[in-house]
């Protein structure tokens, strides 16, 4: 049984008909699995719940997809909702107070609880109860409500931002890492198969290359491949097909979508250190899409690079750009931590 926020994206509905059934059939993190299936065999063999879970990384690595997979690794019904969507505690309890034994519940973003939502879990995860205020003031009586032993699976892309006291009730914390071309192209591959629509080797290792190490972005390329091939009548997807679409999409070599291009021109228009609320109300953009979707991957390609004083673009930012290296270009600079 799962229940979901009513706001589902078509995206998401499409990525949620091809996630893996098993973790036999997930392709990638493969430390992450072998952790994650120690854990549930354990765990089953005690006749326990599951112990609380934080994955953390970029979006679109398949951290709900694996919070999905340890609900049926448990044989247990999965709850998803996110830290937005949790406002207050009583939506909080309203969610606990559903939950059989054993059940996952998932929060989406789970940095984003507001502070008194999350010490409110800290009691649900560790002693499987919650205070319920009756009156307010220095006199104001409490109820305790019992739950169910349960689950907890968080997932973040800022895991900086949680509380010390509220990331150490998590019994594992799991980073997960861009997936290399190898993985994305058998992630492809599969989507293929299980879409009815087929897409050439060198197609998908094209694709795979421009997706960022990003198993949903290589599936959304190849849903406008798969979407350009049908409408001009081709049964599968080719290197031309992919090529076409690509140019379409105006995502470049390096996998650089138009709003990176955006932010590397800002910068280097702008010809020194730039702050994240200077950068963001100069491309338009929220500061946390900045930081969270758009940095990762210009930092980890050395297109852009964090120094003390702001953000700068690299010597290649300009190069890749085609534009003359002026003042404020970061060389060889390296990334503070």
């Amino acid at each position: 049984m799962i229940f979901h926020d009513p706001s589902r994206t078509e995206d998401q509905e499409f990525d949620r008909a091809l996630r893996p059934a098993t973790f036999a059939d997930f392709v990638g993190q493969p430390e992450v699995r072998e952790n994650l299936r120690v854990a549930i065999e354990a765990a089953l063999g005690r006749g326990e719940p599951l112990d609380h879970v934080l994955f953390a990384g970029p979006p679109g690595l398949g951290k709900t997809t694996l919070a999905h997979l340890i609900a049926a690794g448990m044989n247990t019904a999965i709850t998803v909702t996110s830290g937005p969507a949790l406002a207050s505690p009583k939506d909080l309890m309203g969610t606990l107070t559903r939950l059989q034994r054993g059940d996952v519940l998932f929060v989406d973003e789970i940095h984003r609880l507001p502070r008194t939502v999350e010490e409110y879990l800290y009691s649900a995860m560790e002693d499987h109860a919650i205070d319920v205020p009756l009156d307010q003031g220095p006199a104001g009586r409490t109820i305790r409500i019992n739950l169910q032993p349960f689950t907890l699976v968080g997932a973040t892309t800022r895991e900086g931002l949680l509380s010390g006291p509220f990331r150490a009730r998590f019994g594992l914390v799991e980073r997960l890492e861009p997936y290399p071309e190898s993985d994305i192209v058998l992630i492809l591959a599969r989507a293929a198969r299980l879409l009815a629509f087929p897409i050439d080797a060198a197609a998908a290792e094209l694709l795979a290359t421009r997706s960022r190490g990003v198993p949903r972005t290589a599936l959304r390329l190849q849903r406008r491949a798969r979407d350009l091939a049908q409408v001009q009548g081709a049964r599968a997807v080719s290197v031309a097909l992919a090529e076409e679409s690509l140019r379409r999409l105006r995502i470049d070599v390096l996998g650089l979508e138009e709003m990176d291009r955006r932010i590397l021109r800002a910068l280097i228009q702008r010809g020194e250190a730039t702050g994240l609320k200077t950068l963001a109300a100069m491309v338009d953009e929220a500061e946390d899409t900045l930081e969270d979707v758009f940095e990762p991957h210009l930092l980890r390609i050395g297109l852009l690079v964090r120094t003390p004083r702001g953000r700068l673009a690299t010597d290649k930012a300009y190069d890749h750009l085609g534009l003359p290296r002026g003042r404020g270009v970061a060389g060889d600079l390296p990334c503070p931590d």
